[in-house]
């Protein structure tokens, strides 16, 4: 029995990967079907062949650093093991994968909401999903038996109150608003006040998602961090970047630029499911050294999922072997 069939033989495990593999199904498709016919072929191993398995790689958008330093480690499998046939890759690649990036990606990727009172603050730029994303992480934590509250920070757009509303009507849970144009560090401080006062266990941060002037991007998110720690120690508990997975490279300048203003404790990857691009959480995790800790595999609200290393990876290679 292969690795990865062993690993995954229990039915259970089984069935909770295929969320992943269906919601991968994009990047198998049309990226590592081209993996599927590189191995196939039967070909010898040479530097051709590994420069044709970074170009896949780096297709999926896995990243460059990451792809040369896993080619590079499998490389030294290769040598080390006497491996002759590109057929027999298959379960080298997918073994590999796993002990390289499962052993050493020992991240809890839970959220952080076991306070008296915890603040979950998401940022990231307009169009991303932020809102979709708030509203399913609203729907998942009630399922875990919070008492939610969504709070509109983002008071430059009007449209963006009304959406976040929406999604808190859709969820069933509390929404707390200020006039559009308002402050949002004194919209922060006010639903801290409000929820201490109504047992609310979670609050869900909505705010700006503009880059256009990062000092003032800084200024603002610096401002909002210090209200809320103000009022609650050690808070916000988690600052997620919500990242547009389709973006590929240019969501992780995003993320870099996110990074250089504001504490990121997590990344959220939204529509893994709609893009062939799917490699990025590895990118994620080996560029910012920031945890993947939720993803987005569909359109329902409850399409969003705790990210797991070995359901992902199974989700990407699970044809080839």
């Amino acid at each position: 029995m292969g690795f990865i069939k062993k690993l995954f033989q229990s039915k259970q495990k089984k069935q909770k990967a295929q969320k992943y593999r269906i919601g991968m199904e994009k990047t198998r498709r049309n990226v590592f079907s081209q993996l599927d016919e590189l191995l196939r072929s039967g070909n010898k191993i040479d530097d051709d062949l590994f420069e044709e398995i970074e170009e896949v790689f780096i297709m999926a958008d896995m990243g460059v650093d990451v792809v040369l330093s896993f080619v590079n480690y499998l490389r030294e499998t290769v040598e080390l093991k006497h491996i002759e046939n590109a057929e027999d890759l298959r379960e080298i690649i997918v073994e590999e994968m796993f002990k390289k990036y499962v052993k050493e990606d020992i991240v809890d990727t839970n959220l952080d909401v076991d306070h008296d009172l915890s603040v979950l603050l998401f940022v990231g730029v307009n169009g991303v999903g932020k809102t979709t994303t708030i509203g399913k992480v609203a729907h998942l934590l009630q399922q875990e038996g919070k008492r939610v509250m969504m709070v509109a920070g983002d008071t430059f757009r009007a449209g963006a109150i009304n959406q976040l509303r929406i999604w808190s009507e859709r969820v069933g849970c509390e929404f707390f608003e200020k006039p559009a144009g308002s402050d949002p560090s004194s919209v922060m401080f006010d639903a801290i006040s409000y929820a201490k006062k109504h047992d609310i266990d979670v609050l869900l941060c909505d705010t700006a998602g503009r880059l256009q002037n990062k000092a003032n991007l800084m200024k603002e998110l610096e401002k909002i961090h210090r209200v809320i720690r103000r009022e609650i120690e050690l808070a916000p508990h988690e600052t997620l970047l919500v990242l547009d997975a389709t973006t590929g490279q240019n969501g992780m300048n995003q993320a870099k630029i996110f990074n250089e203003v504001t504490h990121l404790t997590g990344v959220v990857l939204t529509k893994l499911d709609g893009t062939a691009k799917g490699g990025i959480a590895l990118a994620v995790k080996e560029t910012l050294d920031i945890p993947v800790k939720l993803v987005g595999l569909g359109e329902g609200i409850e399409d969003l999922e705790y990210f797991d290393i070995e359901e992902y990876i199974y989700g990407l290679f699970s044809d080839i072997v």
